[in-house]
This record gives C-alpha cells, structure tokens and sequence, in this order.
C-alpha cells in the first residue's frame, strides 16, 4: 500500500509540474518557454535576438546571439535600453535600463499544423531617445487574438545608438559607423525571418510598423538595402525619415560631431569611450548641446538620403499604410509663448520664413484669432512631423508601383478632469493629438488607466484595428463591414480616410501646402 500511494503522489506531481510548464518553442539558438495568456495566446518575452551590445561590443554592428542549453524562460521582459525618463506617458514593464537591451517580445496565435500566420514587427517611438518594447500601449495580445504574430523590438537609443567616429568606421568591416538603433531593428528582423516558422509564422509575410521614431525607424527601413527585402508591407503612424522631421547627417559630418563630443568629455580614443560606465557616457552625453541624436548616410544601412531613395523608386516595394494625427501639435508649438493674435502671429511668419513670410500667410491666413489658432497649429504640425509623413506617402505612390492608403487620426483622447489651458492663454484645437493614436489602433485602451474610456473610444479602437489586421493579412486595410478605404493612385490627389467615430474617406485638403514646403524645405538642404 505504502507503494502504491508513494506513485500516486508522485504521478499528481507530475502531473502539476505538466501543467505549470509554459509552451515551448526550438529557436536557432536554443529552446524558448513562454506563457499562456488567459486569452490562449502564447507570449514569449525578453527574447534575444543579437548579443549584448556592451564592452567591445559598444559602438558595433549587433552580433548574432548566443545559444544556450536547456530551456530558456522567456516569461520577463528584457531590459530597456539606456536612456532618462523624459517622456510622462511611458509606462514600462521591464525591470531596468541597461546596455544589454537588444531583446524582442513575441505574441503568437496557438500554431495549427502546417499553419502560416501573418507577422507584425513593431517598433517603439520616443524622439530615438527614450522608448521600450515593453510599454503596455504596444502590447500585442489584442492583434494576436486576430490571427497576427506580433513582435515588439528593443533597439538602442541617443549616443548608444548614434554616435559616429573616425576610429569607429575605421574598424568596421563595413566602413560605417552611427546607425547602430537602425542596425538592431535589421537585426531583430533578420532573427523574425529565420526563426518565426517555429511559432507558426509566414517569413515571407513580415510587416513592419511603429509611431513616431518607430514610423521614422519603418521608413529607413523600407530605404536600407539591407532590410527592404525582409518584410511585406509597411505602417507608419506620424512620422519619416524625410526633412524636416529627420535630419540625415553625411558620414562625414557625423563623424565630426563624435569627435568634438569625445573632445567636450576629455576622452581621447575610442578606448577611453568604451571604457566609460554607460550611466556616465549616458549623463555626459544628455548635457546641452553635447550630443544630439541624429541618422546618418552611412554608406551600408543608408546608400543615401531616404527621401532620395524613394524618389529614385530603390525603396521596398510593398503596400504602405501610413497617417498623422489631427492635432500633432499644438498652436503654441508655433507662436512660442506668444499670444495667438494676428499681430503676433504675422511677426512670427516673418521671423520664421524671412522672405517667404507672404506665401505663407496665404496658405496659412491670420486674419482673426480662430484662424491664427487654426493656422498656427497646422505649422506647428506639418512643420513636426505631418509634411514628412505625406511626402513619404505622396514619393512611394509615385514610384514604387505598389497599394498606398493615408489617413487621419482624428478622435479625441476623453478630457482629463482639472486640464486647463496655460497663461490664460485660448484652448488648443480639439483633436488627436502626437502618439494618441497607439492605443487605439493596436487595440490597447484598456491599458491606459489615465482615460475613463467611453464607448465611442472603443468603436473607433476596433474599427482602427481591424484597419491594421486586414493589411497586415493583406495589404489591404478593406474588410466587411468597414467603411471603404480607397487605395491612392500614382496621379492625382491622395485619398484619406479620417479614422473616427464615424470613418469616412476624403481628398487631401492641404496639397498646395505640403507642396510649396516640399520646395522650401528642400531648398534649404
């Protein structure tokens, strides 16, 4: 009898060892357990995807990662990359800053037999200074329950990502140096490619998404030769690596801002700059006016300018699904603290733009104080990040010969209560405003504790998300039951659709606009 209850206890506790162990997955480098969600999805966090970019390895194309034995728990999320917390909205689950950051998160439908699920790989916005794969408002839980793979990234920030030198491009077997943020989402790319047919996924359809430095970070990758042919399709949400949101700094020129940073901090070579702890370089190099953080052409991930090579039609020719947001800035953006009368207003053109000052105030009138705020606010937004956004969409419909759908995302956060205008100054235009959008369509308001969400919140979530999940299928945003989005042609104006309570699509309306800051920003090259 002792016998036999001995192998009873011992079969339930196999039994309840079974059950608490996560799925499990063969990668190239090793075995991956996860979780299971309430929802039935299978989650995989704090997945390497390239070796710690720490020591020697600072300041280095990322290498592939290290293999293990066993079974590696990918149930925490990996560290989040070096940077200050700048930005109130982030909310992070990971435990720390760290140069080892180079890790990704994987949220996977349960694989069917010979089953090929779309993949989405998204990428974090944060200026390319502050951000992490993380943030529950990038969660991938919502798309996965669509039938999409979805994978958020980590990738370096600031002078970690950024930082251009002499001695670095020299010993690069690249002959390039500075891009190394761009080079970790390649790489991140790369490992989706070879190892996401063991959670079920399509390698052959990869699309790539984020907002702001992440919707920069998607158009730098459609332009590298060394990404474009990885992936499938392409969202951007406010933002492109086009001027004047995006400067892209020469080799050369970004080189010259390494060395004269490397000067300001005393450190003499490159081993000195290794040698720094990276809370240090990190601290020297957030002090004003000593680093900024800027792409450069560097001859490997960048042959050239994006903006130029979409012109020139060498981008990845795939769909692209790309958009701002109705309010991305606000007037004050534009006026400085000034009050928004005509008078101020006026003398603000002329400040700005010098002898183009008159075009402007046609384009963008100040007659009164509804239009100055109206105006004001659009220079605020086309001059941040909208311009960039449509003349990305307007080049690749011209020239890559492939579906292009634009949009506007124009529902309204709900109010926060005891929110009040600054100085007495008049409220901002009502509308959506910079990074507003990411909970929306990626099917993440519940996340946001900040918002008491209504039901009109929840409508356009679903609506916008259903958007994204049929193009990511697809490339096509259309499905039943959804208001028709209509595909922009090669000629012609573009059609957007304004994501809102009620979507309904339209002909651009500020095309002249954009049109005559194509030539005022592109003079100014």
């Amino acid at each position: 009898m002792k016998n036999i209850a001995i192998a009873i206890i011992l079969s339930f506790t196999a039994i309840s060892y079974a059950q608490q162990k996560g799925p499990q997955v063969k990668v190239e480098q090793g075995i991956l357990e996860g979780v299971v969600l309430p929802s039935g999805i299978q989650n995989y966090k704090g997945v390497p995807f390239a070796a710690p970019p720490v020591g020697s390895l600072r300041w280095k194309a990322p290498q592939p990662p290290q293999s293990w034995t066993g079974v590696r728990k990918a149930t925490e999320f990996g560290n989040r990359p070096m940077q200050k917390p700048i930005f109130s909205d982030m909310n992070f689950r990971s435990a720390q800053v760290s140069e080892d950051c180079l890790y990704l998160n994987i949220w996977a439908p349960d694989k069917k037999e010979n089953e090929k699920m779309p993949v989405l790989v998204y990428f974090y916005g944060g200026g390319f200074i502050a951000g992490d794969a993380s943030e529950y408002r990038y969660d991938g839980e919502s798309l996965a329950k669509k039938g999409i793979i979805t994978i958020t990234v980590n990738y370096r920030l600031g002078i970690f990502g950024f930082f251009s030198h002499p001695e670095l491009t020299k010993e690069s077997p690249n002959h390039a140096s500075g891009n190394y943020g761009l080079l970790d989402q390649n790489a991140a790319l790369l490992w989706v490619k070879k190892n996401i047919s063991a959670f079920g996924g399509d390698p052959n359809r990869i699309t790539i998404a984020g907002e702001s430095a992440g919707s920069i970070s998607v158009s730098a990758q459609m332009a590298s030769p060394l990404s474009k042919n990885l992936i499938a399709g392409a969202i951007g949400q406010s933002g492109a690596m086009i001027a004047p949101t995006e400067r892209v700094v020469p080799l050369a020129e970004h080189e010259k801002i390494g060395v004269a940073f490397a000067e300001k901090i005393k450190k003499g070579s490159l081993a000195e700059l290794r040698a720094m702890p990276a809370d240090k370089l990190q601290d020297e190099a957030w002090k004003e006016g000593v680093f900024n953080t800027e792409a450069t052409i560097d001859g490997y991930f960048l042959k050239k300018s994006p903006v130029d090579v979409f012109a020139a039609g060498e981008q990845a020719k795939v769909p692209l699904l790309a958009g701002w947001t109705s309010a991305e800035s606000s007037y004050m953006g534009f006026m400085e603290g000034q009050y928004p009368n005509p008078e101020n207003y006026a003398a603000r053109v002329k400040t700005v733009f010098g002898d183009k000052a008159e075009e402007i105030m046609k384009l963008y009138p100040g007659s009164t104080q509804v239009e100055v705020i109206a105006s004001a606010s659009a220079l605020a937004s086309d001059g941040f990040i909208v311009f960039g956004t449509w003349k990305w969409l307007d080049t690749h419909r011209r020239t890559s010969g492939q579906p292009v759908y634009a949009y506007v995302f124009s529902k309204a956060r709900p109010t926060v209560p005891g929110e009040k205008a600054k100085d007495n100054m008049p409220p901002a235009l009502p509308g959506a405003n910079h990074s507003a959008d990411i909970e929306y369509l990626l099917g993440n308001l519940a996340t946001n504790k900040v918002y008491k969400w209504r039901p009109d919140d929840y409508r356009v979530s679903q609506t916008g998300e259903d958007y994204f999940a049929n193009f990511i299928k697809t490339g096509d945003p259309n499905g039943k039951s959804l208001p028709k989005w209509p595909v922009s042609k090669p000629e012609g104006e573009m059609s957007i659709m304004d994501i809102n309570v009620q979507p309904k699509a339209h002909k651009e309306q500020y095309r002249e606009r954009y049109l005559f800051l194509d030539g005022y920003f592109g003079g100014k090259k």
